[in-house]
């Protein structure tokens, strides 16, 4: 009985303590209420998908050092949720454990569970099997798709539970769908998505909508607080002038106030000046205005996760950088001092000191001893009479090689009407020319003279899928069909619509387990060994290679490419270890040299634009690409971020 007494002592005394630990946050005269109190949201956005779990910890407490409050992330759904009905939260995508460390520095959260995210993310965060039914309309009220995301919200709730707080946890808020204004006007849909969260476990929290000043009217919610998005190039008390026009009283919030901007493929490296950044966020204090820094700290879209954007298709860069406060690599900037030293005079407290920077090592040169074939890594073949898209193979990541027989034809063309995203097209194992998604949707090639029976070989390379506009319903692979064309000496056109394909999947995320001696520079695996007596950060100089990815003890550290802007990828020395390292290259271009070193500083400004594909030629024929451009809106427009 005394033990009893004791237990039952124990659990009242500990359920006070728990009490007495909750916090109320709701919103107020034209302020957020934090505990009662006004309480002005200082949110550094990071997304933990794009920094190694082990460097976690670090960013925060950058974050915190930096004057911020709390920490504003995305969820990508695709990232927990590959295969249908399969959900990952273990290792790097430990989203319990990111949260952990956030309470341990004392940082609120805000969750922002999309479905749709954009962020420069394969396909805005949305999963790409949803694409295997033809008709599926995202961002919808679509049967399918709303069944699809309660299911993921359910178990995202499960996950984040125990962090609402409501429930004595650390978030916030949580945001409904992701700038849906810029993409349609649907209401009915916009209150569907907040009532799946609610229903999933979101109810009694607060949810917010964000949009731009100048759409955010399109599907805003009576019940939901209301908030926008700007970069510094903006003015940005006068984006909230038609806001406070509606809610005179509400407290106001940036809710993606953009510190820089992305980088893409072909382009050139964007920056945005630190002074714009600083001066804006000190009007926002100025006036009670809370605000969230997109991007505090961008860091790394690893493996196959970049997106592409626009109407034009232009896929992103790995690097993440985004001329962020905090660089890819984790380090301060000048943008990050300048800014703290504003936060500093916005804060009632001294900051915490910076953390001392991740170590950086040179990596020297490593010259690649094994090789493999782009065939030794296919692991499916499908047979099909015309061609088939990815995802009518079933098939997400990756690249395909496309084969048939071709009939006799005189010299002429190759067109084929939809190739998404990069090919490389071979008569007989001789390469032809190249075309890209990226250049005007190029998609035709000029013929040599064929013999009844050649092979015409198509290798495709799937880039990001879209993450902005209508666009981001962008299926993979030969989406129609491949012709190849003749003209007679009359000027008549003799058309062949190609068939009897075998297709090779050759998966985006495997590496082949066969190997032999490396010799040459054709494109394919190359495999080596690396010691190392310390570790640390390092830049892979990838400039002497052509496209692919590599891979360093297993993790995949993203795509490369020649024509830059990036010409480095970064290596996070928690993914290293002391002595013997792997590392892993593909190209399906083939390298100029078979060597790698590791530098100390990244090369993320170097456009090499004369690399692009250049062997396509127009044909006067309307391109079935252009039903895309239908977008509402555009994030690449100017002055949008």
């Amino acid at each position: 009985m005394r033990l009893l007494a004791i237990l039952l002592c124990l659990l009242v005394c500990f359920g006070v303590s728990a009490q007495e630990k909750r916090h109320t946050f709701e919103v107020g005269e034209k302020s957020f209420l934090l505990d009662g109190k006004p309480f002005v949201v200082k949110a550094a956005e990071i997304h933990y998908a794009r920094i190694p779990a082990d460097y976690w910890e670090h960013r925060i407490q950058m974050c915190k050092a930096l004057g911020m409050n709390t920490i504003c992330i995305y969820v990508f759904w695709n990232y927990h949720e590959q295969q249908e009905g399969v959900y990952d939260f273990s290792g790097e995508k430990d989203l319990s454990r990111f949260m952990k460390l956030c309470q341990k520095h004392d940082m609120w959260v805000i969750v922002r569970p999309g479905p749709y995210v954009c962020a420069e993310w394969e396909m805005g965060g949305l999963p790409w099997w949803l694409l295997k039914k033809k008709e599926m309309k995202l961002r919808s009220l679509d049967t399918d798709f709303m069944t699809a995301v309660g299911r993921f919200e359910r178990r995202l709730a499960q996950e984040l539970s125990p962090y609402m707080i409501k429930n004595g946890g650390n978030i916030l808020m949580v945001q409904v769908e992701n700038e849906f204004g810029s993409y349609g006007t649907d209401k009915p849909y916009m209150m569907a998505m907040r009532d799946s969260l609610r229903v999933a476990g979101w109810d009694n929290m607060p949810m917010f909508q964000c949009d731009w000043s100048s759409n955010f009217q399109n599907n805003a919610l009576d019940d939901l607080i209301w908030t926008l998005n700007f970069g510094t190039n903006a003015k940005p008390l006068k984006q909230f002038d038609k806001l406070r026009e509606l809610r005179p009283n509400a407290p106001m919030m940036c809710s993606e106030y953009w510190s820089g901007w992305f980088d893409g493929w072909g382009r050139a490296h964007e920056t945005r000046p630190a002074e714009a950044m600083v001066k804006g966020i000190g009007e926002m204090l100025d006036n009670n205005i809370s605000f969230s820094l997109y991007m505090t700290h961008g860091g790394t879209s690893f493996g196959h996760w970049a997106g592409s954007n626009n109407t034009k298709f232009s896929p992103d860069c790995t690097s993440y950088d985004y001329d962020a406060p905090i660089n890819e690599q984790g380090s301060a900037t000048e943008k990050y001092y300048k800014l703290r030293a504003l936060l500093q005079q916005h804060s009632t407290h001294k900051l915490p000191a910076v953390p001392k920077p991740k170590p950086i090592i040179a990596v020297p040169e490593i010259a690649f001893k094994e090789y493999a074939t782009l065939e030794d890594n296919v692991s499916r073949r499908v047979t099909t009479q015309s061609p088939l898209s990815f995802e009518e193979m079933d098939f997400g990541y990756g690249s395909a090689i496309y084969t048939c027989l071709l009939p006799q034809c005189a010299e002429g063309y190759l067109r084929i009407t939809e190739c998404n995203d990069f090919a490389r097209v071979f008569v007989n194992g001789q390469l032809i020319g190249e075309l890209y998604r990226g250049l005007n949707f190029q998609n035709t090639l000029k013929m040599p003279a064929v013999n009844e029976g050649d092979t015409l070989t198509i290798l495709i390379e799937a880039m990001g899928r879209v993450n902005y506009s209508r666009m981001i319903h962008d299926r993979k692979g030969i989406t129609e069909k491949v012709e190849l064309i003749s003209t007679l000496s009359a000027g008549h056109e003799v058309v062949y619509s190609l068939k009897n394909w075998e297709v090779r999947l050759i998966e985006a995320q495997s590496v082949p387990t066969k190997w032999c001696e490396a010799q040459g520079n054709a494109p394919g695996y190359y495999k080596s060994t690396f010691k190392l007596k310390k570790t640390g950060d390092t830049f892979l100089d990838m400039s002497a290679w052509g496209k692919g990815f590599v891979w360093v003890n297993g993790h995949c550290l993203g795509r490369f490419w020649q024509v830059g802007p990036q010409q480095t990828l970064y290596c996070p020395g928690c993914w290293l270890k002391k002595g013997d390292n792997e590392i892993i290259v593909m190209d399906i271009i083939g390298p100029q040299k078979t060597t790698v070193e590791g530098l100390t500083t990244p090369v993320i400004d170097k456009l090499r634009k004369e690399l692009l594909p250049n062997d396509a030629v127009v044909l006067q024929t309307k391109r079935r690409e252009l039903r895309n451009t239908d977008s509402v809106g555009n994030d690449a427009a100017p002055g949008a971020k």
